[in-house]
């Protein structure tokens, strides 16, 4: 007799992690990471503590962004863009979407300045997908 054939597939060709591993992973990405319905669902119920970052050019920003973002393209920030800026507040960081990476060039240039941040995936392109708000 023989034994039964068991086919591995690519999900399952490495193993998935214990959960504890898993819980520790997948907590820590949202110490650096937000996505685009959170940051809709804190801003229509007026949570404070955050300010969203546009990391485009002006004229991105101009064409439309975020409610209450603040333009801070990314190669403009140094110690004399961010010198107003309140450090006690976490700066959520976005750019065009992902094909994009000026959102996390623009978070590590604030961390580096020493400010908490966050990048909001997906950027301005998921943003207007989802439908949330634009001015």
């Amino acid at each position: 007799m023989t034994a039964p054939r068991v086919l591995r597939g690519l999900v399952t060709r490495v193993p998935a992690a214990d959960p504890t591993e898993a819980v520790a992973r997948l907590a820590e990405r949202f110490r650096f990471e937000t996505d685009c319905a959170d940051v809709a669902s804190d801003l229509a119920h007026g949570v404070e503590g955050f300010v969203i970052v546009d990391a485009r050019s002006p004229e991105k920003f101009a064409a439309g962004h975020l409610p209450g973002a603040v333009n801070l393209p990314t190669r403009t920030i140094s110690e004399a863009t961010t010198a107003g800026l309140d450090r006690s507040l976490v700066y959520v960081t976005y750019c065009d979407g992902p094909h994009c990476n000026g959102s996390t060039r623009s978070a590590l240039r604030l961390a580096e300045l020493g400010f908490r941040v966050k990048e909001m995936i997906g950027g301005f392109h998921f943003w207007t997908i989802d439908g949330h708000p634009v001015e």
